[in-house]
């Protein structure tokens, strides 16, 4: 089927801008509607834009009117917990509120699954933990979820998000390493990644996709099935030359935040916890249902990012 109705909110962002070139590819006949609150310079082209923000639920009067799909990818990560709780909680609310008045049939929307709170997490699936957020950005977004949840949508948690554009994961681990020069623990600890394309081929998936996928509704796990042990993430990072070595040393857990809290930087020591020690989520169900493989994993994708984390260096997001 072409010709379909899109709506994408957060559709500037990192997430989005890669949603919406797969959109693109994959169904040249479908109509985008790109929400955002500015209008970025190379959106020309991508599709309709219409200036909404989250944070003003006025501002979202009518933008699902006609609309088959939506596709919920906008939200806000900082630390100001009144903006968390205006865009996160309330605006997605608001936006699900104009999805059901407008008919919309289909509904995604990207969370995360920092949901989970500290860990660690070694596996399990979507029925298997209970979330415990530990910051206001993801106790909004889980408060969030409950609003898509209830309009029947689709929420799906994403781990670790790799791939040109990214402004958190690969520079805070420069950060942290600049700070811990060593092998972590070992460099055992296991995570939930995705690169970023493949990230949009999942949640396009889901938006255009027929029978199982379509059919689509609860909580999915949205990321790589297979778990990056942190020293292989770390070493392809050097080997890409954005780490400046592969570390040689291997310091304990107690001795890696003992440097981590000495040395100045921006990474906390729950964010150091989370990219270090194990936070990993079984994924298969998403895949399967979307009816689509999830490729070679992230560590493959690393080299086409490389270029931009090797010009973002270590700052902190922004």
């Amino acid at each position: 089927m072409t010709g379909r109705q899109v709506v994408v909110t957060g559709a500037t962002g990192f997430i989005g801008s890669a949603v919406l070139r797969r959109l693109a590819e994959q169904d040249p006949g479908a109509v985008a509607r790109v929400v955002s609150r500015t209008r970025a310079p190379d959106s020309a082209g991508a599709g309709r834009w219409v200036g909404a923000d989250l944070a003003d639920p006025a501002s979202l009067h009518g933008v699902c009117e006609g609309a088959d799909v939506l596709l919920s990818l906008a939200s806000y990560i900082g630390p100001d917990a009144g903006r968390c709780e205006a865009v996160n909680t309330v605006g997605t609310a608001a936006l699900m509120a104009e999805a059901r008045r407008a008919g919309v049939r289909r509904i995604v929307h990207l969370s995360t699954c920092a949901v989970y709170g500290a860990g660690p997490h070694r596996g399990p699936d979507e029925a298997e933990l209970t979330p415990a957020p530990v910051s206001p950005a993801s106790s909004s977004r889980l408060a969030g979820e409950a609003s898509v949840l209830g309009a029947q949508g689709l929420v799906l948690r994403a781990g670790l998000v790799l791939g040109r554009g990214d402004r958190w994961v690969v520079p805070a681990l420069a950060d942290a390493f600049r700070r811990v020069p060593a092998r972590w623990d070992g460099g055992a600890g296991t995570g939930s990644f995705v690169d970023v394309d493949d990230l949009a081929r999942l949640v396009v998936a889901f938006a255009l996709g027929d029978g199982a996928a379509a059919a689509a509704k609860g909580v999915l796990h949205a990321h790589h099935p297979e778990p990056v042990r942190n020293r292989d993430l770390m070493d392809a990072l050097a080997g890409h030359g954005v780490l400046p070595q592969r570390p040689a040393a291997d310091w304990p857990w107690a001795r890696c935040l003992d440097a981590l809290a000495r040395t100045p930087g921006w990474v906390s020591e729950r964010q150091f916890t989370l990219l270090a020690r194990d936070h990993w989520y079984r994924a298969d169900a998403a895949w399967r249902l979307a009816g689509i493989e999830p490729g070679p994993g992230p560590l493959d994708r690393l080299g086409r990012a490389a270029p931009w984390y090797l010009e973002r260096g270590a700052l902190p997001p922004g």
